[in-house]
């Protein structure tokens, strides 16, 4: 009982630190910045990056690891199917970001220079925050059996 709260508990945490992360890296982003402000950017998508992982770690160890609710009741779920999809794609996207934000980050350059930031990351942060709109509204759905296939 204990194992499965803590786990719920890290995944909801985790969830709530990516939002909030994403969100300050979308409100942060301009279309040039200086170089300390492009590995500020860096520094809090390292943070969004961990909770990505612990929520993934949370959820396989929720689904797979025999804690609460049986693996059956999520695999044969298509709205926990399209959940993994999304989140998924939300992997991906944030692919680009990261990598430019660490390439900025790492070079020595000159501090009062601007970078111009190109409008794909933009993009990218914008359709994640679009996508983690509708990742709750699955779980909720979830929860509730709406899907099940069994």
């Amino acid at each position: 009982m204990y194992l499965e709260l803590s786990l719920r508990y890290l995944h909801f945490i985790s969830i709530f630190t990516i939002v909030g992360s994403l969100a300050a890296e979308w409100v942060l982003l301009k279309k040039e910045m200086l170089p300390a402000e492009i590995a500020r950017l860096s520094r809090i998508d390292a943070l969004y990056g961990l909770s990505a992982l612990t929520l993934l770690a949370a959820g396989f160890t929720l689904w797979l690891g025999g804690v609460g609710k049986p693996t059956s009741f999520y695999s044969n779920n298509w709205v926990f199917w399209l959940k993994i999809g999304l989140y998924s794609f939300l992997g991906i996207l944030s692919i680009y970001p990261t990598v430019f934000f660490l390439q900025k980050s790492r070079k020595t350059l000159p501090p009062d220079v601007p970078i111009a930031i190109p409008p794909v990351v933009a993009w990218s942060l914008w359709l994640e925050l679009l996508l983690l709109l509708f990742i709750p509204l699955c779980a909720g759905l979830m929860a509730r059996g709406i899907g099940s296939m069994g």
